[in-house]
C-alpha cells in the first residue's frame, strides 16, 4: 500500500490564492488539490470519522440485530467484526484519495472511464441523499420526542422548528466546506464523546446480565443476516464517499497509515455503542418496538430528566455531523456527473433535498424505517458492487492517478471502461437475486427482489434472511476485475 511516488504540481492543479485560501467557505470543488493545500496528516482522519459515527444512535442497531433471532454473544461477534471490516474497506478507498487528490467519484473514473463513471455516480448521489436524509429526520423526531418529555411540547410546531435548523445547520456546514467541517468535527467529538460516556454511566444499572446470557442464539444464516445488516449500516453505507475526506492528504503520507486511522475513527465508537446497546436492549426488550420508530428518543426514556437536554443537544449534533459529511460529499458526486455549478451551490441543492425529505417523513409519510432499510440493501448490492471494482482498481495500481486523464475521455483512462460497467451490472443483478425485500408491505415496489434464491429454498428459506447478495456482489466483483483488469491497469500505467 505504500509503494506510492510523490510527483511534482500537475498543470490541472488549482492553486487559490491567499484570499480564498482565508474564506471560511471551501472553493475547490472536483479538481486535484492544489500540492500547497495537501497538509493533513492520516491522524487527521480521525476526527471526522469519529465524530460521523459516535452517535448514540449506534446503540439502536443491537435492536435490529436482535431481529435476527441471534443471541448476545452473537451479536457481540457480528457487531466487532462487521463494523471494523465494513470501516477497513473504507480505510481501502481512502489510499486513492491521497494518490489522485480528488473526490471519490472522480478518482472511479480510472476504473469506470471518465463517462462510465456516471453509472455508480448516479447510485452513490442516491445513497448519500438517502443517508444524509435519514440522519436528519432521526434529529427531528429524537428533539420532538425529547422535548415532550421535559413538558416543553413535542407536537407540530416543535418538529418544525426543528426540522428547520436541523436542515439550516446541515446545509450551512456542508456549504462551509472541508476547513469548517474539519474543525467542527474536532470540537463535537469530544462533546459527543462525553455525554455518551455519561449515557453509558446513567443507565448501566438497567443491565441484567442473566437476562442477557439466557438470550437464545440465532443459526449461521441469522448471523450472516445481521453481519450483513451491520456492514451496510456502518462501514459499507460511507465507502462511495471515503477519498473525500482524504484527497488534502500529502502523497508521501503513509497507506498504512491511512488505512489504520479511517478504520480507527470509524470503528471505535459504534463498536461500543452497539456492544453497550446489545447489553441495554438484552436487559430491557421493551425498548425493542420504539427504538425501530424512534431510537434516539426512545433510548432517552430511560434518562433522568435533570440530563434531557443536554443528552438531546449532543444527541442532534452527533446526527447533523454525520449528514453534513453526507451532503458535502453528495454535492461532489453531483458535481462529478456533469452538474456545472460551484461546489457550494452543489451542496446547497442537496440541503433542499434533504430538507424537503425530512418533511415529507415527519409530517407525512406513515412508516420510514421500513422502507429506508429496503432502500439501503438496494442501493448497498451495486455500491458493494463498485467497491470492489474500486478495491482491486487500487491494489492494481503501483503510481499516483494521471491527474489529467480524470477528466479528459481521450486520455488513458478512456472515456468507457466496458469491463468495469459489466462487472458492476452483472454482480449487481447477481446481488439482487440473493436478497430480499424484508419489508414487503412497508415497500412492495422491492419484492421483485430474491429471483435467485431457489435453489436455497427460496423467498422463505433460512438463507433468503442472509442477504448474500451483498457478500457476493462486493466479492464477485472484486475477483473479476483483479484478474480481468490487471493488464488494463498495467498499460495504463505504462502510457507516458
Amino acid at each position: 500500500m505504500d509503494n506510492d511516488l510523490t510527483p511534482g504540481i500537475h498543470p490541472t492543479t488549482k492553486s487559490l490564492d491567499a484570499g480564498a485560501r482565508a474564506s471560511l467557505v471551501e472553493h475547490n470543488g472536483i479538481e486535484v488539490i492544489a500540492e500547497s493545500e495537501r497538509t493533513a496528516l492520516p491522524s487527521d482522519l480521525f476526527w471526522p470519522w469519529f465524530a460521523a459515527n459516535v452517535s448514540v444512535f449506534g446503540m439502536s442497531y443491537a435492536a435490529f440485530i436482535y431481529g435476527f433471532g441471534v443471541s448476545f454473544l452473537q451479536g457481540v461477534i457480528v457487531t466487532v467484526i462487521g463494523v471494523t471490516v465494513s470501516f477497513f474497506l473504507c480505510g481501502l478507498i481512502a489510499i486513492a484519495g491521497k494518490r489522485g487528490s480528488a473526490p471519490t467519484m472522480i478518482l472511479s473514473r480510472a476504473a469506470f472511464g471518465v463517462k462510465g463513471q456516471k453509472i455508480p455516480g448516479v447510485f452513490s448521489w442516491l445513497i448519500s441523499i438517502g443517508w444524509e436524509t435519514f440522519l436528519a429526520i432521526m434529529a427531528t423526531l429524537a428533539t420532538a420526542t425529547v422535548l415532550a418529555q421535559l413538558g416543553w411540547g413535542g407536537g407540530t410546531m416543535t418538529k418544525i422548528v426543528a426540522c428547520l435548523v436541523i436542515a439550516a445547520l446541515i446545509v450551512a456546514a456542508s456549504v462551509a466546506g472541508y476547513h469548517t467541517i474539519m474543525r467542527m468535527q474536532s470540537i463535537l467529538t469530544w462533546l459527543t464523546g462525553a455525554i455518551t460516556i455519561v449515557y453509558v454511566a446513567l443507565t448501566f444499572d438497567e443491565i441484567h446480565f442473566s437476562a442477557i446470557g439466557n438470550m437464545p442464539g440465532g443459526g449461521p444464516t441469522a448471523v450472516i443476516g445481521a453481519l450483513v445488516m451491520v456492514m451496510t449500516g456502518f462501514g459499507l453505507g460511507w465507502i462511495n464517499i471515503a477519498a473525500d475526506w482524504s484527497r488534502y492528504q500529502s502523497r508521501a503520507a503513509s497507506g498504512r497509515s491511512i488505512v489504520c486511522w479511517n478504520t480507527l475513527g470509524g470503528a471505535l465508537a459504534p463498536t461500543l455503542l452497539v456492544v453497550f446497546g446489545l447489553m441495554l436492549i438484552g436487559s430491557r426488550p421493551d425498548l425493542q418496538d420504539g427504538i425501530v420508530n424512534d431510537p434516539i428518543g426512545t433510548l432517552a426514556t430511560i434518562l433522568p430528566l435533570w440530563v434531557l437536554l443536554p443528552f438531546l443537544l449532543t444527541a442532534v449534533l452527533a446526527l447533523v455531523s454525520g449528514a453534513v459529511l453526507g451532503i458535502y460529499s453528495s454535492g461532489l458526486t453531483l458535481l462529478s456527473l456533469g452538474v456545472k455549478i460551484p461546489r457550494p451551490a452543489a451542496a446547497f441543492i442537496d440541503g433542499v433535498i434533504l430538507t424537503a425529505g425530512t418533511v415529507w417523513v415527519v409530517f407525512f409519510a406513515k412508516d420510514f424505517l421500513g422502507p429506508f432499510q429496503s432502500f439501503l440493501i438496494t442501493l448497498g448490492t451495486p455500491i458493494a458492487s463498485w467497491a470492489g471494482i474500486m478495491i482491486a482498481d487500487i491494489a492494481l495500481r503501483k503510481k499516483d492517478y494521471d491527474e489529467a486523464a480524470l477528466f479528459d475521455p481521450e486520455g488513458r483512462y478512456g472515456a468507457w471502461d466496458w469491463t468495469s460497467i459489466i462487472t458492476m451490472i452483472v454482480s449487481s443483478i447477481i446481488g439482487w437475486g440473493l436478497v430480499i425485500n424484508m419489508f414487503a408491505e412497508e415497500a412492495a415496489w422491492n419484492n421483485w427482489q430474491g429471483f435467485l434464491l431457489v435453489p436455497l429454498g427460496g423467498k422463505e428459506g433460512s438463507w433468503a434472511w442472509a442477504n448474500l447478495g451483498v457478500f457476493v456482489s462486493l466479492v464477485l466483483s472484486f475477483v473479476v476485475t483483479y484478474l480481468a483488469r490487471s493488464r488494463t491497469v498495467a498499460i495504463q500505467e505504462e502510457r507516458a
